[in-house]
């Protein structure tokens, strides 16, 4: 089954490998274009329809498995990830290019949602409601919510999948998955995984393609009872739009663009490694990377100084380079859009610490923390989803929560204080789904993970908030037989 992934150009749908008849995609390593990984299928609007089509037909067959029975799947799943973590890990770092000490720990989460996940079959119960009516039993049920599309990003091309297609599953929804252009190998490789660990026949179709072509479809299709997608705020509300006029539900994760805000420490060189390690994991390229520092004018050269020094040391390379901590971008776009914001930051004002150091040719940016950054700036306002680190320089509270709040994105958000009452505050008031307190922006396997504003909508992902979104409510009034 890995040699027909690799051998490439087929969508998996049905249980089996499918051709497309559209043209196809060669997949190559970020840091290093001779590096083919595989070729996937750029798929045709035939292709969405006839994935869509056998989920309708697989989903009763489905739903009436029972819960447990499903969660027993996703086990299986999770066993056969771990049994072939190092392969897996190997291909990430081919395709996406992050570290590939950073591709293993992904697995290792994904294998961690996984098996909360699986237990959920024996969690998905309803409740008992009084009765007004003598002799009558009131009570509810959660039933599946139907055929669900997954449009995931390329940044983490296990744990994206596995985020929504084990809640969708043990759920009892049938899924069909639009992976990103640039990650499909590796979520194919992932459903070959589950189809050996006992899915039955056409539960899960998988189907590469651009998001213009196969992810518009799926948002159109009134076959698709829900649609789960995290990417970029811009499309997500084309998805939200499409999917609303349909009265389907979606489940959207966002942008961010996240504040850690400095207010007071006893070790400046704790809260800058906490700050580095939440910023620079995967090159800066995801949601909840901390992009921006709000820091007290009192504190701010000191904690600039150590950002700067332990950011000029950070090593740049191939993610299979055993010494890498940052890798290559995914792709030219994204090294244009970094290096573009670095280009206008500094024209607007902002003042590079980190030194512009010399870094392999091809898709990489050096580490960069710009000091001097005010709101105004569209590296402070904007995401910029690089290796690049904006500090504000604020002169008390309640500045640093109007600096933090002054922008679309409400994701994450961290404090580092030595005051309980200022990290409440801070807590309580900064427009986030999540705040972090003396510590980065790490998040757990079971716990509830979402935004608001422009960083999401829809039910949380990961924990038992996803039953908000991938099963519907039926209420049930039993009385005696008359």
């Amino acid at each position: 089954m890995t040699a027909d992934v690799l051998a490439g150009a087929v969508n998996f749908i049905g249980g089996s490998w499918a051709r497309s008849a559209g043209p196809t995609v060669e997949s190559r390593n970020p840091a290093d274009d001779s590096d083919t990984v595989g070729v996937v299928p750029d798929s045709t609007p035939d292709d969405v329809r006839h994935a869509v089509d056998v989920a309708v037909s697989a989903a009763p067959g489905w739903a009436e498995t029972p819960a447990p029975v499903r969660g027993d799947v996703l086990q299986r799943w999770n066993q056969l990830i771990g049994e072939h973590a190092e392969e897996l890990a190997l291909l990430m770092t081919r395709e996406m290019g992050k570290p590939l000490a950073e591709s293993r720990a992904e697995l290792g989460r994904a294998r961690l949602e996984l098996d909360y996940t699986a237990g959920e079959g024996t969690r998905l119960h309803g409740a008992t409601i009084p009765s007004r009516a003598a002799g009558q039993l009131v009570y509810t049920e959660l039933e599946p919510l139907g055929v669900v599309a997954a449009i995931t990003p390329w940044n983490f091309p296990a744990v994206a999948p596995v985020r929504k297609i084990g809640p969708a599953l043990v759920a009892g929804n049938p899924v069909v998955l639009k992976p990103a252009l640039e990650t499909s190998v590796t979520a194919l490789r992932l459903a070959g995984l589950l189809a050996e660990a006992g899915l039955p026949e056409g539960v899960l179709g998988v189907v590469s393609g651009r998001g213009e072509t196969v992810g518009a479809q799926l948002a159109a299709d009134a076959r698709v009872d829900g649609v789960s997608f995290t990417g970029s705020t811009v499309v997500g509300r084309t998805v939200n739009a499409a999917v609303a006029r349909r009265l389907g539900r979606t489940q959207l994760e966002l942008g961010g663009k996240n504040a850690a805000y400095v207010h007071s420490a006893r070790d400046l060189d704790a809260v800058a490694a906490h700050i580095t390690g939440a910023a620079i994991q995967t090159s800066g390229q995801r949601c909840t990377a901390i992009s921006r520092v709000i820091v007290h004018d009192e504190l701010a050269d000191g904690l600039v100084e150590r950002l700067a020094a332990s950011w000029a040391e950070l090593a740049v390379g191939s993610g299979l380079e055993p010494a890498t901590q940052v890798g290559p971008l995914v792709s030219d776009a994204q090294y244009e859009r970094v290096t573009e914001y670095l280009r206008r930051g500094e024209q607007e004002g902002a003042r590079r610490c980190a030194p512009d150091r010399p870094v392999p040719s091809g898709r990489y940016v050096a580490p960069t923390v710009l000091d001097g950054v005010t709101r105004e700036m569209a590296v402070a306002r904007e995401e910029i989803f690089g290796p690049v680190l904006s500090v504000l320089r604020v002169s008390g509270e309640e500045e640093a929560l109007a600096v933090a709040n002054d922008c679309e994105y409400g994701l994450a958000a961290v404090v580092f204080s030595e005051d309980i009452g200022v990290a409440m505050r801070f807590a309580r008031r900064v427009r986030a789904g999540m705040v972090h307190v003396n510590h980065g922006t790490v998040s757990q396997p079971h716990v509830p993970f979402g935004g608001v504003s422009g960083s999401g909508a829809g039910a949380f992902s990961i924990g038992f908030t996803n039953r908000d979104f991938f099963t519907q409510t039926k209420v049930v009034y039993l009385a005696p037989t008359p």
